[in-house]
């Protein structure tokens, strides 16, 4: 393989973030009538504005509830919001994830998460999965959520990999794919959802799954 290092996406790419959303805003705002794509789409605009200051993402998924309340007409109970907040370590893993982070232990590639979460959200999903990693970074650790490109700068400051070692792996071309892009870092588009690819977004590899990837890798 010709990358020392692979790092990833968590929410979107690794977990399936879909499920563990609307699943938790369901539960947490009740009488939602938007379908799923409907409902997610406008979960990540309402999440993209709070990100635009950096706060805790507890406090993000927080105020992400409440704003997602008042924009449906939904009430939310404050305790509702905040275990909405609490639930991501509870979202489930893709089949795939563990499989493919073992082989590419196997392989002698070092695998590091970015994501923008806090640590301690972070380190539950990674137990409660048990997901072989090698490291992470968080936006907590960094003060800021991607797009900014702090996650990467640190991670390349911590592991001193050159960025022709490193394939960044992320569902999101937004959050992901394009920063990495704007770094000269290659990329793996993992296209979960079959999205056309947004003008502007050139990732090296474009795959629908995890597995797919490994083959191609």
């Amino acid at each position: 393989m010709k990358y020392r290092y692979l790092t990833f996406d968590c929410y979107g790419t690794l977990i399936d973030w879909k499920t563990g959303i609307e699943g938790g805003l369901r539960a947490a705002l009740g009488g939602i009538k938007l379908g799923g794509d409907e409902l997610l789409a406008a979960y990540v605009e309402a999440e993209k504005a709070e990100e635009v200051t950096y706060k805790k993402y507890r406090e993000v998924l927080y105020r992400t509830t409440l704003s997602m309340s008042d924009a449906l007409g939904v009430g939310v109970s404050d305790a509702a919001a905040r275990d909405f907040a609490a639930s991501v370590p509870s979202w489930p893993a893709f089949p795939d994830t563990a499989e493919f982070l073992h082989h590419l232990g196997q392989k002698r590639c070092k695998r590091y998460i970015l994501s923008n979460v806090d640590n301690d959200i972070l380190e539950e999903t990674v137990k409660r999965n048990r997901l072989e990693i090698d490291g992470f970074v968080t936006a907590e650790e960094v003060g800021s959520y991607k797009p900014n490109e702090g996650h990467w700068v640190e991670f390349l400051r911590r592991t001193g990999a050159d960025k022709s070692e490193v394939l960044h792996v992320a569902q999101s071309v937004y959050h992901d794919i394009i920063p990495a892009q704007h770094l000269g870092i290659d990329s793996a588009w993992v296209n979960r959802y079959s999205e056309p690819l947004p003008p502007g977004a050139s990732p090296l590899i474009i795959s629908d799954s995890l597995q797919h990837l490994a083959d191609m890798l």
